[in-house]
């Protein structure tokens, strides 16, 4: 067994819920609905996308958005379109052709719900709807800070990000890899995203590049420490807390620093790079507490 967490900072927890809100709400404004035809899409669309989670990738884009005095509703646009194209991303995973799960956030998954040809097509319909929102110049009147956005998302979500990750690590299953390789995997498949989503507060509040580096290396790392976290917790965790099955790790042979280095080395590397997320952060003072805590509830969590 690994090293016991550190009691979960309930005032995150509580934040966490409470942006989860302003998060659904927007996102129920943004999602399409219809009586036609196209019905199944958009219920399939709404249906994973407003499911719970912690929406921990929208709370990071919220908090740096205050931090750089974002006015609400250009961070909570931004916000949304980094959580669909997260709910895309949990959609494909969750197919049979990839991680083949039932159970996702506690309910059955959207191909389950549906069925494999309008979970893929919902999937693709919120990547693309991510990308519309952050390209409408209701997010931002400067078309350059759009464009930012859009590359941003693009460059952590495709082919040397998130979808490169998720090759990487059906490729290297069931085979001998080190802790480099790994690393490579998680920053790609889990970190990139959440790289993204704390820089992309810094890019709609269009800080001076030496901030937005800070909040880069803050994101990168704290996004390695999180992967390290669900690892963990697919090996020691149970399905009724997670939400989803737990166990699948090991089952399927896929490469984690767990596996690799064993739970009491893994936790430590998290706990490490959170407080190297910290640490990235020493330039802004008190205002970027938020940040801070949710570096430490990250690797202290349950679920």
């Amino acid at each position: 067994m690994s090293v016991a967490p550190a009691p979960v900072d309930e005032s995150v927890v509580a934040n966490l819920a409470a942006t989860a809100h302003r998060i659904e709400t927007t996102l129920k404004d943004l999602l399409p609905t219809s009586d036609g035809l196209d019905r199944p899409l958009f219920d399939a669309m709404r249906y994973a996308t407003l499911n719970g989670g912690k929406r921990l990738r929208p709370y990071l884009s919220l908090a740096v958005s205050d931090l750089f005095g974002v006015p609400e509703e250009r961070a909570l646009r931004v916000a949304a379109a980094v959580e669909m194209l997260h709910c895309y991303s949990l959609v494909h995973d969750d197919l049979p052709a990839m991680d083949d799960d039932d159970l996702r956030r506690g309910q059955p998954t959207c191909h389950v719900a549906f069925d494999e040809a309008t979970a893929i097509l919902a999937g693709d319909a919120l990547l693309t709807l991510a990308f519309d929102v952050l390209a409408d110049p209701v997010t931002h009147d400067s078309a350059a800070v759009r464009i930012d956005l859009v590359r941003g998302l693009s460059g952590a979500a495709g082919a040397h990000g998130m979808v490169a990750g998720q090759m990487i690590d059906l490729a290297v299953e069931h085979r001998a890899v080190d802790v480099a390789t790994i690393e490579h995997l998680q920053a790609l498949k889990t970190g990139a995203l959440i790289t993204f989503s704390a820089e992309s507060g810094a890019i709609v509040g269009e800080a001076n590049n030496r901030d937005r580096a800070a909040i880069v290396a803050y994101g990168r790392d704290l996004g390695f420490a999180f992967q390290i976290i669900d690892d963990l917790l697919d090996a020691e965790g149970n399905e009724e807390e997670m939400g989803k099955a737990v166990g699948k790790d090991a089952e399927a042979g896929k490469a984690t620093m767990v596996a690799v280095a064993g739970p009491d080395i893994a936790r430590k590397r998290a706990e490490q790079l959170a407080r190297q997320a910290i640490e990235s952060l020493a330039g802004f003072g008190q205002p970027a507490d938020t940040l801070r805590d949710v570096a430490r509830f990250v690797v202290n969590r349950r679920t």
